[in-house]
């Protein structure tokens, strides 16, 4: 356990030390070049940790003007690129190195994770005003006050700090200076391997959202899964969130990377990974409360197919309700 909290305790000093250690009054008057002198001499995390705070200022405010509570889901795809580059990039006292092989091979993987999600995020119209259907479900089911205390601290604060956490094994990884070794090609190997289960499962589930809307539009019969509403073909046939699960394992092999640096299967970057994880069971079980609601077909679905791991099915979806 020591080898879990010193580490922990030591960086939230040096980050407190840092944000200290910033002259307010040298900053205005030499701005902007003193910001970059300023920023380039803040620990890394501690630049994050601004950042995160301006996002959570952006979101909470923008969101009470708006009425719009996703703007924090807008973000989700291109922050983490922008913390791990940080953490890449960023002057690094603990090595002497201007950036580590193993730093540069996680920014990359995680530029390849931002571009599909921020592509499969435009395409459903996330960034033209659509606001996650799970807000306003929410605000259906609980006062307006009670509301603004979850956007406040959760859906404006805690989403920020979460992006922020997953990639925290890349400030690990900065701080060991370790080379290369084979656990970081494995980690490498299953991230591109789930990120391209990822991929395959969305775009199933696109193609299959886009046939059946076209289908219903046409006024043409409705048969199989465009009958029931919800897709049970494909990898939707051996897990009902197969993007789920593959999400959370992509963020997994990115932690094992912190493994590789630190030669310690157990450190604090753990935290965020855990967390994203916990925070997917209560979004799976809100999605699957919302889908039994719609379509009544669904808890026949849910009792011949596996929630998250892909796993053989257990028997048929019928057509129709008994």
């Amino acid at each position: 356990m020591d080898k879990f909290l010193n580490p922990l305790i030591s960086v939230v000093h040096d980050v407190e030390a840092s944000l200290r250690g910033i002259e307010p009054e040298s900053l205005v008057q030499q701005f902007p070049q003193g910001l970059w002198t300023t920023v380039s001499k803040l620990n890394p995390l501690a630049v994050v940790l601004l950042i995160v705070l301006v996002l959570f200022l952006y979101s909470f405010i923008a969101s009470v003007i708006t009425g719009d509570y996703s703007y924090v889901d807008r973000q989700w795809s291109i922050v983490p690129t922008l913390y791990t580059l940080i953490f890449a990039l960023h002057p690094n006292e603990a090595t002497g190195a201007p950036w580590q092989s193993r730093n540069l091979v996680m920014s990359g993987l995680v530029a390849l994770w931002s571009i599909r999600l921020t592509y499969n995020f435009w395409r459903r119209g996330g960034y033209s005003g659509m606001e996650d259907y799970r807000w306003m479900e929410i605000r259906k089911q609980i006062s307006p006050a009670m509301f603004q205390l979850l956007n406040v601290t959760f859906i404006a604060a805690f989403q920020p700090i979460l992006l922020m956490l997953i990639t925290v094994p890349a400030y690990v990884a900065r701080q060991s200076g370790a080379p290369l070794n084979n656990l970081d090609y494995l980690a490498a190997g299953l991230f591109i391997f789930f990120l391209v289960l990822e991929t395959t499962a969305d775009q199933q589930q696109y193609n299959f959202q886009n046939a059946k809307y076209a289908a219903r539009e046409a006024g043409k019969p409705l048969h199989g899964d465009y009958g029931r509403g919800f897709l049970t073909s494909g990898l939707f046939r051996f897990s009902r969130h197969p993007n789920f699960f593959s999400e959370q394992c992509i963020w997994i092999t990115f932690y094992l990377f912190s493994v590789a640096a630190t030669d310690q299967w157990l450190n604090y970057s753990a935290i965020g990974v855990t967390a994203l994880m916990l925070l997917f069971q209560a979004s799976t079980a809100l999605t699957e409360e919302l889908t039994l609601k719609k379509y009544p077909l669904y808890a026949e679905y849910q009792k011949t197919t596996s929630r998250l791991v892909p796993l053989p099915p257990r028997g048929k979806v019928p057509e129709k309700a008994d």
